[in-house]
């Protein structure tokens, strides 16, 4: 038997998974591993199966706003190929390279896994938002298709959403098909300096509650720099643009003047919020992704951080908080799941060592009647448990 699977097209890749399902040998799945330290530890021995040589755009009409690729396609070449027709994948997926230290290209069945979205999710939706269809294939090893090339509602089990962010663990990806945007004419940032954290999350509401083509807001407090920066994107038509720009400093008088920041300085900086640049280093801390309302998401850090040493960061509008710990046991764990069932939020342990990651929960913890749901779905796509067994739950 060999000592990886290296799939090249989906009749390949199906035979692998039959292949390991006839041996009862697990599989621990990963495109090019930019991620392969996310998730919790497989248990024992699992052969590699790797989809980095099932590569390629598969289907493109630009007229229709449409993509496909296959799994092992890196994102920086589906990038390419829409900047040609000035278009581009609407949730601006996340590169993990700078968090987990690897080299190696995203590539987009690993975003689809993970539902990796970055900024601009809190006015586009998630990567599951712009997916309309896939083909997978399941722990049987049977090719399954779901969706199309057109978005359109969707009865009964909706496949492409539950697939996407499984981390592999219900199938794994041979094709995935999106709805594209064309790029905005022009974008700019407007900042703010020097607010505390709730004042923050009461400014970048307002922006987000105007009419105001606003794309993405996000809150850097002092701790990360010399002064805290309070920032939205604001992305359409040169007139959109200008008039929203103009609007927006007026609707924010009370929280101060806002700096006009453009071109290279605006896109680097929403560069460094999307790929969690502040919290890379050093690499020994632990990494946080905690979801929750806005108007909680303050006090939820009040809470922690009388408890821990942490640095952190807020994006979607105070929706999402970057968090790294510093110099705790369990990753800080027992302090921030508390503080998320107090605010009614759900945090994610995007980054530890592999003996922390083994031993706690990783996703946020599944109520029982979840947790058996989730369960039967697997046994349905995975009878015999050989498709990355374990990452997401122990003993999913």
């Amino acid at each position: 038997m060999t000592d990886c699977y290296k799939p090249r097209d989906e009749c390949g890749l199906s035979s692998a998974i039959k292949d390991a399902a006839t041996a009862k040998m697990p599989l621990v799945v990963r495109g090019a591993g930019s991620k392969s330290a996310m998730g919790r530890p497989l248990g024992g021995y699992a052969m590699p199966l790797t989809t980095e040589r099932m590569r390629g755009v598969s289907l493109y009409e630009p007229t229709e706003l449409v993509i496909g690729a296959l799994p092992g396609t890196p994102v920086s070449e589906i990038d390419r190929m829409l900047a040609k027709h000035n278009q581009m994948l609407p949730f601006e997926p996340m590169d993990h390279r700078v968090l987990f230290g690897t080299s190696a290209e995203p590539t987009i069945g690993g975003i689809v896994a993970g539902n990796v979205s970055g900024p601009r999710r809190v006015a586009v939706g998630a990567c599951r938002d712009s997916l309309i269809g896939v083909r997978l294939v399941t722990g049987r090893g049977d090719i399954v298709k779901s969706g199309g090339r057109v978005m359109k509602n969707v009865t009964g089990l909706d496949l492409v959403k539950l697939t996407c962010g499984a981390w592999g663990t219900l199938g794994v990806l041979s094709e995935a098909i999106f709805k594209v945007l064309p790029k905005p004419a022009r974008s700019l940032s407007l900042g703010l300096r020097g607010l505390d954290d709730m004042t923050a999350i009461s400014a970048l509401t307002a922006a987000l509650g105007s009419t105001f083509a606003v794309s993405a807001a996000a809150h850097i407090p002092a701790s990360i720099g010399s002064d805290s920066t309070t920032i939205v994107r604001l992305e359409g038509s040169e007139g959109s643009v200008a008039y929203g720009s103009r609007e927006l400093a007026r609707l924010w008088c009370s929280f101060g003047l806002p700096d006009l920041i453009e071109g290279d300085e605006s896109a680097n900086f929403w560069l460094r919020i999307r790929d969690a640049h502040w919290l890379a280093q050093p690499m020994d801390r632990s990494i946080w992704r905690l979801s929750l309302a806005p108007s909680k998401a303050p006090r939820a850090l009040a809470d922690i951080r009388r408890k821990l040493g942490v640095r952190y960061f807020y994006d979607w509008g105070g929706g999402l908080v970057w968090l790294a710990v510093v110099g705790a046991d369990d990753a800080g764990a027992s302090v921030v799941r508390e503080a998320m069932v107090n605010t009614g939020g759900h945090a994610t342990l995007v980054r530890a060592s592999s003996e922390i990651r083994r031993r706690i929960d990783v996703f946020e913890p599944l109520p029982p009647a979840v947790l058996k749901l989730t369960q039967e779905i697997k046994k349905s796509f995975d009878p015999d448990r050989v498709l990355n067994f374990g990452r997401m739950y122990a003993g999913i």
